[in-house]
């Protein structure tokens, strides 16, 4: 039997069923080898292909995929953010107030909000049932984050320097000897797991403003920060069974007699992880220095701790470099 065209195409070509079917066949096999070789094919998949900004810089976008969020700004980050600003032709200019809806310095936004409330609210009873944190106005208009005698920015290089230097993960506990309005700790709290970032503070000014300010503007009241008010190197509110991997004083000891220091760092070595766990202190450790070297080796080595050297990290914003002194617990 064969299959032919109309009669009006007496030309036409003729075709048979078993060649139809031969055809199909073919074509069948060689669908089939396609399809094994595409699902055998070890080409990167859409989530291991860097994904491309058109400028030559890739996105390292599996860190943040994977969970591992980066510790420190790398030289990629660095040369991406400049290619944005000379791409989009930004030059800074004079810091003058720009336009806007109400352009106002510190001082002047205090004033309006002493004077004015907001732009826009409520009065009479409705004014205190519509804001669940109220929140005094030097706060809002940020003056604590004047008060370091540096940049607020800085917090932030504090944060990179120590937590690549221990070796930080998010389920690693931390104690911060003093941690003022958390212009270093914000950068803790949100990296680690909650409740796994404690802190001892005397100054109540700086405890309101990172209470009622920091914390809630951050989105960062669900990490639930252990936050105590307390001085004399008392850490008993923290618990006895907690062991941390890093404790560190930024500009803390500097203020306190240096017997008060030895006794901060007798409590403290007990609860510093052995061997990992690492202690630094910025700027000098003269508490050590004034007893001389031996007589400070020996009294660390009573306390179950070793130096281990000294650091300095710059800043990523400004011109400006720390110091950083580092010591570990040498025996269980």
């Amino acid at each position: 039997m064969a299959l032919s065209s109309s009669p009006a195409a007496s030309k036409g070509i003729v075709v048979t069923v078993p060649t139809l079917v031969l055809s199909a066949l073919v074509a069948a096999v060689f669908l089939f080898f396609l399809l094994s070789t595409l699902s055998s094919c070890s080409c990167p998949s859409a989530a291991d292909t860097p994904i491309s900004n058109g400028n030559g810089f890739h996105n390292d976008i599996a860190r943040s995929v994977s969970g591992n969020t980066p510790l420190s700004t790398t030289k990629g980050d660095v040369e991406w953010l400049k290619y944005q600003i000379q791409l989009n032709g930004l030059h800074m200019h004079d810091n003058v107030l720009r336009k806007g809806i109400n352009p106002r310095t510190r001082a002047q936004q205090l004033q309006d909000l002493r004077q004015f409330k907001g732009i826009s609210h409520y009065e009479g009873p409705e004014s205190d049932n519509h804001t669940a944190l109220p929140c005094p106005g030097e706060l809002l208009v940020e003056e604590h984050h004047s008060n370091y005698g540096e940049p607020w920015a800085g917090g932030r290089d504090v944060f990179e320097f120590l937590a690549q230097s221990s070796q930080l993960k998010p389920d690693s506990r931390v104690l911060e000897i003093g941690c003022g309005t958390l212009r270093v700790g914000l950068h803790f709290i949100r990296f680690l797991t909650p409740e796994h970032f404690h802190c001892l503070e005397r100054d109540e000014l700086s405890l309101m403003a990172a209470f009622r300010y920091e914390l809630p503007s951050q989105g960062l009241l669900f990490k639930r920060p252990l936050i105590v008010k307390g001085e004399d190197m008392d850490f008993s509110k923290f618990g006895s069974g907690v062991m941390y991997d890093l404790i560190y004083a930024s500009a803390v000891f500097l203020h306190m007699p240096d017997k008060l220091v030895w006794v901060g760092l007798e409590r403290l070595a007990t609860r510093l992880k052995p061997y990992e766990g690492r202690i630094f202190i910025s700027h000098n450790i003269k508490f050590c220095s004034r007893l001389g070297g031996e007589e400070c080796t020996k009294r660390l080595t009573s306390l179950g701790l070793e130096y281990i050297g000294k650091h300095t990290h710059d800043s990523l914003l400004f011109n400006h470099y720390e110091i950083w002194f580092e010591f570990r617990r040498s025996k269980a």
